[in-house]
């Protein structure tokens, strides 16, 4: 006990005497600031402007910073600038980019986990590596994500997963719908229609589905009830649903688009797209827009608040068998009867790469990573940096002997790829195609049932209007305030340089000629019904009436017989 009160007095008496030799060097430092005429405040701001920082954290997020600059904002020039006003307000521009590229820097802190892929050694390479080899090299976990479902009976299947990839939906074409949590192998419902199924699809989470039936379309909950029947939607081929939308989107083989509003039960749009029949479908997750595939080798983009196509491409010789878009809204893939599969940029709507396949490719489905997967006969292949550069070979390859492939998708936020086929649904294995962090605003894979709940009602406020649905989501319309002069020489120099060999000859359409009710008024000039007799008949009469009255007032017509009493007695004769 005694040395231990020996060693706290010691330590006290340290302790103390630090405590004094601090205070005489501020005292000493505060007599030179009087001496030369220094405030103390001025010392205290520059003695902490002399401390330098060099802490790894700073180092990394000034590094980060420069990553997340948006094309040079922070590091404008003000030198040149004269107006106050204006230096002002770049310097707050300014400030606020830097304030964002800094933020943006410490949120990676919040993404750690990177995505890995498959990696040769020597003269190995990653398209001969098999599920098996790969299946015994795998963590248990991640081994149960390779898997076979043989169901011979009801094939050949399209499947489906829902946006947080949790749930997988499947349908046999003979009739057979399963809904479960493939990870853990639990059965949420198993009904058989008996009758053709040519598509299923997710809605907004896993207590709604969609099947494309027979004749009609059908909604089902998550114990297997049949909610609604949607009779508009007759013999669909595809499926496609908006999530920031509601919408659900079917076309057939009347040609027909349709939008159908899950969430107030409307058809929001009708469209004829003059085609035929369409077996093809798929979004644009960046825009909305539905990009259709037809038996004429073109790809046409639609959005419901516009009758015509907003974008027309000419893409295989044949029919066109599948179409898939990136994550990023830049990139699609397709395929044709004629053997080809092109890759198009969307923004110049260019091709960039065209490959061949053995056998006419079927379908297609690009990861969240920007891994293409195309399945064409009894094969799988994937390709990586697919869209960058022309690949010599495949990342990966699959056979499932003796199936023809019907439909695969990547699963989101798992390396995994499912696809349905002739005998059933098969799961392997794609290491990097998920992306490994996943935001539990947009998309929670472990989310409970309240969550859910809670999920599903921040998305109906903030429900995103058809309207809003456009190429470029980001333009917001403005007025043209150019001169008269200035627009007529744009489209004069537009003009030219669409039609080279030809002389620009400018058009004055003349206001008003042309417009809706004009043209409703002239396809209404044939048309009769009992109104507008009705209304023609009383017209006449009026007309003869004034005419009358203008023959009295001359002196010329019959002068008007007085009315007595009795006259309401007599009988009117209708004219």
């Amino acid at each position: 006990m005694a040395a231990d009160n020996s060693g706290a007095e010691l330590e006290a008496e340290r302790t103390n005497e630090q405590q004094e030799t601090i205070e005489k060097k501020s005292n000493a430092a505060r007599r030179k600031s009087k001496s030369k005429g220094i405030a103390p405040e001025e010392l205290i701001t520059n003695e902490k402007k002399e401390i330098p920082n060099t802490s790894s954290t700073d180092k990394k997020q000034a590094a980060a910073s420069k990553k997340y600059d948006r094309a040079g904002i922070t590091t404008i020039s003000l030198k040149g600038v004269g107006d106050k006003k204006l230096k002002g307000k770049l310097k707050r521009s300014e400030k606020a980019a830097r304030e964002a590229a800094y933020k943006a820097a410490q949120a990676e802190v919040l993404l750690p986990a990177e995505a890995g892929f498959l990696e040769a050694e020597g003269l190995e390479k990653t398209w001969k590596f098999t599920q098996n080899q790969l299946k015994d090299n795998l963590d248990a976990n991640t081994s149960k994500n390779v898997f076979d479902l043989k169901l011979k009976d009801f094939g050949p299947y399209t499947m489906d997963y829902t946006r947080n990839g949790r749930h997988m939906l499947i349908g046999g074409r003979k009739g057979h719908i399963a809904t479960f949590d493939w990870k853990t192998g639990k059965l949420g419902c198993e009904l058989h229609v008996k009758e053709t199924i040519r598509d299923v699809k997710w809605l907004h989470n896993e207590t709604m589905f969609a099947v494309a039936q027979k004749k009609y379309t059908y909604i089902y909950d998550n114990t297997g009830l049949e909610i609604h029947c949607l009779r508009q939607h007759t013999e669909i081929n595809k499926l496609e649903f908006l999530p920031y939308h509601f919408l659900l989107v079917t076309v057939g083989n009347a040609g027909w688009l349709k939008y159908q509003d899950t969430s107030t039960g409307k058809l929001v749009a009708e469209l004829r797209t003059k085609l035929g029949r369409c077996d093809t479908m798929s979004q644009n997750p960046y825009n909305a827009v539905v990009h259709l595939g037809h038996s004429n080798g073109t790809v046409t983009l639609w959005a419901p608040t516009v009758s015509t196509p907003l974008v027309k491409m000419l893409c295989h010789k044949g029919p066109v068998q599948g179409i898939a878009l990136d994550r990023g809204g830049n990139y699609m893939a397709t395929t044709g009867l004629d053997g080809q599969m092109k890759l198009w940029d969307i923004r110049t709507y260019k091709c960039l790469q065209s490959y061949y396949t053995r056998t006419p490719a079927a379908t297609l489905s690009i990861s969240q990573q920007g891994l293409l997967a195309v399945g064409y006969g009894p094969n799988i292949s994937i390709w990586k940096n697919a869209f960058k550069t022309k690949q010599k070979e495949p990342y990966m390859t699959h056979l499932s002997a003796g199936n023809i492939v019907q439909d695969i998708n990547f699963c989101p936020y798992e390396d995994v790829l499912g696809f349905g086929h002739s005998s059933g649904i098969s799961s392997i294995v794609v290491p990097g195609s998920g992306e490994p962090n996943f935001d539990t605003m947009e998309a929670n894979p472990f989310q409970t049932k309240k969550q859910r709940q809670e999920t599903e009602v921040h998305n109906l406020l903030d429900k995103v209007q058809p309207e809003m649905i456009a190429l470029n989501p980001e333009f917001i319309g403005a007025v043209d305030r150019a001169p008269a002069e200035v627009i007529a020489e744009e489209r004069r120099l537009e003009w030219e340089a669409n039609h080279p060999n030809q002389k620009f000859v400018p058009q004055h359409r003349a206001r008003g000629k042309s417009s809706s009710m004009r043209r409703y008024l002239r396809k209404q000039s044939n048309v009769l019904d009992a109104k507008k007799v009705e209304m023609q008949e009383r017209l006449e009469k009026e007309r003869r009436e004034r005419e009358k009255e203008r023959k009295r007032a001359r002196g010329e017509g019959e002068p008007e017989i007085p009315r007595t009493a009795l006259d309401r007695f007599t009988k009117k004769i209708k004219v």
